[in-house]
């Protein structure tokens, strides 16, 4: 059997200033906004930002090419958004080397943990 994950719900203070965020860093699009605020990761995933007062934080985490990496990693140093090496070291300002690639975490506007790395764990 194929299991496919298809959508998540993120839940955000303001869906559409966190899909935009979202889709900036990571170089993609905001689709229409209506119930809830899409971003299309891949041709099989979309998350799905949804308006909540109160959440718990979630990470997520993206295995990406050496070519994204560079261009996501350009863009979180020119929005000056605080990076690092670890979940537990999120403000180091350095990368790791986890599986001998690289990778880093960032917080998103909700306080949602972002991991890009370009060797899948």
């Amino acid at each position: 059997m194929t299991i496919i994950l298809n959508h998540t719900i993120v839940p955000a203070l303001d869906k559409t200033e966190s899909a935009k965020f979202f889709a900036d860093i990571f170089g993609l699009k905001c689709g229409r906004a209506g119930h809830f605020a899409p971003v299309k990761v891949n041709k099989g995933l979309t998350f799905l930002f949804d308006d909540d007062d109160q959440f718990e934080c979630h990470h997520y985490a993206f295995h990406v090419s050496d070519r994204e990496f560079d261009a996501i990693f350009k863009r979180i140093k020119g929005a000056d958004v605080t990076y690092g090496s670890a979940p537990w070291s999120l403000g180091d300002g350095k990368l790791n080397d986890w599986g001998g690639g690289r990778g880093l975490y960032f917080r998103d506007p909700n306080g949602h943990v972002l991991e890009i790395m370009t060797v899948p764990q």
